[in-house]
């Protein structure tokens, strides 16, 4: 897959400081130790030194000494970080006393630290859910600027290469939001087409708003939301190429996009896919999948101000280590962004 070398080439090329807070976790210490080793970014460990240490050396891992270690139970700085916590979600209620305990938390300490600039993104999940993972980042990083959810995308990679870019089409929401509003679904695809542009690398996404109808061909108030959501998302990104609401068949298929809908600038050319519903998605993609053979990257949280992103629980070394360089990816996009 060109585009995984690419993501890993741009990554070694302007280097990141990710933060991995599961430190002691065997497959994130493994995918650690190679992406040190191939120098795809600067990283930080986050548990117990003599832990992390032992377990390297069980595991025969050789580049482990290269990363930060630090420890969450023993950290220098916590105090800062409590106050920081403690100011941040004074309007909830914390007090300093709960700031400190939760300092200690890996995940907590991982966003407080890019929330203080000393680093650009974070990956964990392989020992924690998505809740887990999503509820400090929300707290500390917040959604970015003009976005109030999260969502999740999906690059997958197909054997129909006549359909997408070159096979590879861009799915969301496949993680996050199980029923999104009108106004919620307008911002996944908006952000979805700018996972396109770090990940996927599209310098053109095309966004297809999916639903069981074609320009009408149904009535329904999931087609009404559909709709709307297209609107919507004409207004957020007036730039972008956008189109809905429209079948999977005349997103993807030029043949069927212009006998279903002529005249429309995305049919039969998507390369983004946004679902109407989580359900939908997640169905989706596991049947591209199993029953088309389809590799994938994903998924990749968007809506955060800074990165942040969840693994699944199920995930080899493999999958760690791309997920490193699509973190690191978005990080140099996002900071790309922000310079313009």
């Amino acid at each position: 897959m060109d585009i995984i070398n690419r993501l890993i080439a741009r990554a070694k090329s302007d280097k990141q400081h990710i933060i991995l807070p599961e430190g002691t976790e065997p497959r994130t210490l493994q995918a650690t130790d190679r992406a040190l080793a191939d120098g795809l970014a600067r990283l930080t460990l986050l548990g117990h030194r003599a832990d992390i240490l032992a377990l390297a050396a069980k595991l025969q891992l050789t580049h482990i000494d290269q990363a930060e270690i630090i420890d969450p139970e023993d950290n220098p700085k916590a105090e800062e970080y409590a106050q920081l916590l403690a100011q941040l979600r004074q309007k909830k209620g914390m007090t300093i006393e709960q700031a400190r305990q939760l300092v200690k938390d890996p995940l907590y300490l991982g966003c407080l630290m890019i929330k203080r600039g000393e680093a650009d993104g974070q990956l964990a999940g392989a020992r924690n859910s998505t809740g887990n993972v999503l509820r400090p980042a929300l707290q500390i990083i917040k959604t970015t600027p003009g976005i109030s959810c999260v969502s999740g995308a999906m690059v997958l990679f197909t054997k129909a290469h006549q359909y997408g870019e070159d096979g590879v089409v861009v799915l969301g929401d496949i993680a996050v939001m199980p029923q999104p509003d009108a106004a919620q679904l307008a911002q996944i695809a908006v952000c979805t087409a700018e996972t396109a542009k770090a990940v996927a690398g599209f310098e053109q996404p095309r966004v297809a708003m999916l639903s069981f109808s074609t320009k009408g061909s149904a009535k329904h108030e999931v087609v009404d939301k559909v709709v709307e959501a297209t609107r919507l998302a004409h207004e957020l990104n007036p730039a972008l190429d956008l189109d809905g609401e429209l079948q999977a068949d005349a997103a993807l298929d030029q043949t069927v996009g212009q006998l279903k809908a002529p005249g429309s600038p995305i049919a039969g050319k998507a390369n983004v896919l946004i679902v109407p519903n989580l359900e939908v998605g997640n169905i989706a993609y596991k049947l591209v999948q199993r029953l088309g053979g389809a590799d994938a990257i994903g998924p990749v949280l968007q809506g955060i101000a800074r990165p942040v992103n969840d693994l699944s629980r199920g995930c080899n070394v493999d999958d760690v280590y791309k997920m490193i360089a699509v973190t690191a990816n978005q990080a140099i996009s996002l900071k790309a962004n922000e310079n313009k």
